[in-house]
């Protein structure tokens, strides 16, 4: 009898323990399946469609180099999913899931197959919904779908204003696109003689991702200044490194120039300064010292102590080209310093600022009659 009794305690106890062993695992399971289903049913009363359609998707963005802790991080805050954690070890696991979860994660084997051979999500945009299972919504942020932000660069501009503009565009910051601008990588990739990559950002109508990579930034607006100086005939096989005296005295005729038929006019004047030795006396390269090089804000006229600024920019002060480029200069000025007009003339000034009209005059004597030292804007 006590054998018996001793028994049926055993059976007792081992049938409790099995019982609480499939209550723990299937409210584990449960527990499990409901974390990782997606955040909004849909109602099974409703044409599936038209539910879809009331619901907004989610602009969701991967920014390059992020990771995936904190991509589900963020589809979690952005209300995409109901776990970070969970979506985590997903993408960590997702044999795993698909086997235990298939259901739950997936509602075609199409997608369980896509899991299965390998996930990498990738930086761009995609469009989620709160009713989107696991697989599909990481199959959308597998895509890596971008999407453009049209930024217009205008001529005559300078590294750091051109940072200003791409920062407030959300291309990349400032701070980066400069460094990426002066890393001694990217002027040994491209065999540049300067300490950056002034001069080599072709002014244009870009298409960008948003969050870029500040060095595929560069990479764009370098590889288009070399496209378009190939249409140049004066400049077709220069090397960077050739061309550099040529887009020197570009970027200066660039911060000079008003109307373009003007442009191979005043080229001529520093070319004939430049070949006498005379200083090219341009305003535009005192204002580079004052803004770019001290941080000043932009003057309204350059006086006469400005001229004296004792920097190897100043063409008041030291004769020749300046160490480097003063701007990023466009077609009109590269086509104009590569090959200046023929003329005489040794002095030019503005006449007609409204128009930016200028006269041209070969002596002193001519040019100081209606010398002044207004800046362009």
């Amino acid at each position: 009898m006590k054998k018996k009794k001793g028994f049926i305690i055993f059976l007792t106890v081992l049938a409790v323990f099995l019982v609480l062993v499939i209550g723990v695992f299937t409210g584990g399971y449960l527990y499990c399946s409901s974390k990782i289903s997606p955040l909004v049913k849909i109602k099974s009363l409703e044409p599936a469609d038209k539910q879809i359609e009331e619901i907004s998707d989610i602009r969701f963005q991967i920014d390059y180099g992020t990771s995936v802790y904190t991509i589900a991080q963020n589809l979690e805050k952005e209300k995409v999913i109901k776990s970070a954690q969970f979506f985590y070890y997903f993408i960590r696991y997702p044999q795993v899931f698909t086997k235990l979860f298939k259901n739950a994660v997936s509602d075609t084997q199409e997608e369980i197959d896509f899991l299965n051979n390998g996930i990498e999500l990738k930086s761009g945009v995609a469009f989620l919904s709160p009713t989107m299972k696991y697989a599909e919504i990481v199959k959308n942020l597998s895509s890596g779908q971008q999407e453009f932000v049209k930024v217009s660069i205008p001529e005559g501009l300078t590294i750091s204003k051109i940072g200003a503009i791409l920062e407030e565009n959300q291309v990349c910051t400032k701070d980066d696109f400069k460094k990426s601008c002066s890393s001694v990588e990217n002027l040994v990739k491209y065999n540049i003689p300067g300490q950056n990559l002034e001069g080599f950002l072709f002014p244009d109508t870009y298409y960008f991702n948003y969050k870029m990579d500040s060095d595929s930034v560069v990479d764009l607006m370098v590889e288009n200044f070399k496209e378009k100086t190939a249409s140049i005939e004066e400049l077709k096989g220069k090397s960077f490194f050739e061309m550099y005296d040529i887009l020197k005295l570009a970027s200066i005729v660039e911060r000079e120039y008003r109307v373009p038929e003007e442009a191979p006019l005043i080229a001529s004047v520093f070319a004939n300064r430049l070949k006498y030795n005379i200083g090219l006396y341009s305003c535009a390269t005192v204002e580079y010292i004052i803004t770019e090089i001290q941080g000043k804000p932009h003057p309204g006229r350059i006086l006469i102590q400005d001229t004296k600024i004792d920097n190897p920019y100043n063409t008041y002060v030291w004769a020749g080209l300046p160490p480097g480029p003063i701007s990023n200069p466009g077609l009109v000025a590269l086509k104009a310093a590569a090959k200046p007009a023929k003329t005489k003339y040794f002095y030019f000034q503005i006449v007609d600022a409204e128009a930016g009209r200028h006269v041209f005059s070969q002596t002193f004597d001519e040019h100081k009659v209606n010398h002044n030292l207004d800046l362009k804007k």
